[in-house]
């Protein structure tokens, strides 16, 4: 039996006859001899037909083959330095499962689409060279994100999709009909992940928040995936320090297994390969001096918007942590600095490059009756977190903990100028299909 195998091995079966099941990326035709391109979704392969060595079904067959048509093809492979990859499949023998008709040709050709045409077909440009790219420096950061977190013996923890309340506010929140009441999707698993670690200690959540924002900038999703570690007894600088670890350990490992399609989405590694420990760290005063001195008109007291963030970024080659934010502008759980009020234990991660914040997090209060006052301040309703106040009751600790954006990730890593590639389906303000 001939053995079917896959793309990316092909260096393994030099010299043998093979089968590959994919699709036509590409023909071309050279007088008694045609080369098609074959993919199978882990990486592209060169076919040579020539017409004297195969039966005349064979050679039509291929010669008919119209784009992203499936099939199954035999050969045997051979070195050839100047084909995609350096190997080449001498045709033997072709199946053809499905046959793209010329009357519905396939809708992504070579030529330039504008970005709405290809959003509306991002079912189908998936299966180009850079979108399989990105896909799969996502999945390596994905990997590389629990990886980590399970060397160190953090325990996932599931949190809910569907909440009672906000976390930070209900101004961004989607409401949803929960049989006869009111329930929202979650923006963090950060509360439960607080649960969580008084149980387990370290902990750490993966998955789906959503955020109404009526944002269109070139960071904003409306769906977005977040990893977030909690740690009991941790403070602002081991979360600091966690956040700087993890980061370079994505990055790291990025560049370990995925050098190639960070190649096809023509990166320059270097500035990848320059993020190890340690990150600068920035005072939010310090950062707010350098602002003002780059042209900034931020005052003391407000929230860096996008260009403020890239500003920033820019007198650094690595990402940089900015921490002691105002409290004022920090979501009720964050803990005040005790010799500071005003200003809370509280990180950001900025990205270099302009790519913005990638992480946020810090120290949680730990102290029932300053959360309670928190709550009262921002006029949150108190029945709907007697759980959370329940965590201060019964043991409180020191903890902290962040959240770490992976579309934003992805974005910075793949060199990428908006959001809505790094994630298979986007959802955005505008955009709920496909």
């Amino acid at each position: 039996m001939t053995p079917a195998v896959e793309i990316r091995n092909i260096a393994q079966f030099e010299g043998q006859d093979v089968l590959i099941q994919g699709w036509l990326y590409n023909l071309r035709e050279s007088g008694k001899i045609l080369f098609p391109l074959f993919r199978d979704g882990t990486g592209i392969l060169q076919g040579v037909v020539v017409k004297s060595a195969v039966a005349p079904e064979v050679f039509e067959s291929v010669r008919n083959l119209t784009q992203e048509s499936s099939l199954r093809v035999w050969g045997k492979v051979r070195g050839e330095k100047r084909a995609p990859g350096g190997y080449e499949l001498d045709v033997t023998k072709v199946e053809i499962l499905q046959i793209v008709p010329t009357t519905r040709p396939y809708p992504i050709t070579p030529k330039e689409h504008g970005v709405e045409f290809l959003m509306d077909h991002r079912h189908l440009w998936l299966r180009s060279t850079r979108q399989r790219a990105i896909l799969g420096v996502r999945h390596e950061i994905i990997r590389a994100c629990r990886d980590f977190f399970d060397d160190r013996e953090f325990t996932l923890v599931d949190t809910p999709i569907l909440t009672p309340s906000a976390c930070e506010g209900t101004t961004t929140l989607f409401e949803v009909n929960y049989f006869d009441e009111k329930a929202y999707l979650t923006q963090s698993g950060q509360l439960y992940n607080e649960a969580a670690a008084m149980a387990v200690g370290k902990t750490y959540c993966f998955g789906p928040t959503f955020r109404a924002e009526k944002s269109k900038t070139r960071r904003h999703l409306t769906e977005f995936w977040m990893v977030e570690p909690e740690v009991a007894f941790a403070r602002l600088d081991d979360i600091m320090t966690l956040a700087e670890e993890l980061v370079a350990f994505v990055v790291a490992r990025v560049l370990e297994r995925r050098r190639e399609e960070l190649k096809t989405l023509e990166r320059n590694v270097s500035k990848l390969e320059v993020c190890v420990p340690p990150f600068p760290r920035l005072a939010y005063d310090d950062a707010v001096k350098m602002l003002k001195e780059k042209g900034s008109e931020i005052v003391w007291g407000s929230d860096f918007g996008g260009t403020d963030e890239t500003l920033l970024s820019e007198s650094f080659d690595r990402p940089v942590l900015v921490h002691g934010y105002p409290s004022d502008i920090k979501a009720f759980y964050m803990q005040p600095d005790p010799a500071r009020p005003e200003v809370a234990l509280s990180a950001d991660m900025l990205a270099p490059e302009g790519y913005g914040e990638i992480i946020g997090g810090g120290e949680r209060a730990a102290d029932e009756q300053l959360l309670l006052r928190r709550i009262e301040e921002q006029k949150l309703p108190r029945e709907a977190f007697e759980w959370y106040l329940d965590l201060r009751r019964y043991g409180s600790v020191p903890h902290a903990g962040f959240g770490m954006g992976i579309e934003r990730v992805v974005a910075w890593i793949c060199g990428l100028d908006h959001v809505r590639e790094t994630i298979p389906f986007p959802r955005m303000l505008y955009r709920l299909t496909p």
